[in-house]
């Protein structure tokens, strides 16, 4: 994973009142929490670039009042009209102690179903996964080689050395439904088995 920085301030109060004085100033309030203690602070918006407003999941280089912290985004509140960051909690992290993050999906390759006019649906663009620092990749690459009309990936098809998938091995990830330029007959038949006849393989992306 690549790592991107933060800077911030160390909050002086953490009640509700200074949380919204915060917020007027276009700053978000923001807690690192890990090892028994807990960091309370605040940074201006716009330093969420390359963290939320970005499709990839990073690690987070965190300053504080002279102080570094590694640590990943855990948790991030919005406010529910305006859809504006309002909090955001950091965990931190060890190279010997597993995280949970949420990893984009990027497929590889050229699915013969698409070949054929059927359509590539990617039905999560990020998985939950759980493993050490040092294996989780940038993204979860899945190829799509092979992959026909009405058949899927499942997370049960995905399997990476030092990497759990937190998800239910029936869940499709991606699939390639059919489309208006498909006949019936190209499409896989309503009752047969939906999975590619050989399960797509996964490999993690580049670090």
């Amino acid at each position: 994973m690549k790592t991107v920085s933060l800077s911030g301030s160390l909050r002086a109060n953490v009640g509700k009142t200074d949380a919204a004085a915060l917020r007027l100033k276009g700053h978000v309030p923001c807690v690192i929490y890990g090892n028994g203690e807990q960091i309370h602070f605040s940074t201006d918006t716009r330093n969420f670039k390359n963290i939320i407003f970005t499709p990839e999941t990073n690690l987070v280089n965190v300053e504080v009042d002279g102080k570094s912290y590694r640590t990943v985004l855990q948790e991030a509140q919005y406010h529910k009209i305006t859809d504006a960051l309002i909090h955001a909690d950091f965990l931190l992290v060890s190279d010997d102690k597993p995280v949970t993050v949420h990893l984009p999906v990027r497929t590889v390759g050229q699915s013969e179903g698409v070949k054929a006019g059927g359509k590539l649906t990617v039905k999560l663009r990020k998985v939950k996964v759980r493993g050490l620092i040092a294996n989780l990749p940038e993204a979860i690459e899945i190829s799509i080689d092979g992959l026909a009309i009405g058949r899927s990936v499942s997370a049960g098809d995905i399997s990476i050395d030092g990497i759990t998938l937190l998800h239910p091995k029936n869940i499709s990830i991606v699939s390639v439904v059919t489309t208006r330029n498909v006949t019936t007959e190209e499409a896989a038949p309503a009752g047969g088995d939906k999975k590619a006849a050989a399960p797509a393989k996964a490999a993690p992306a580049k670090k």
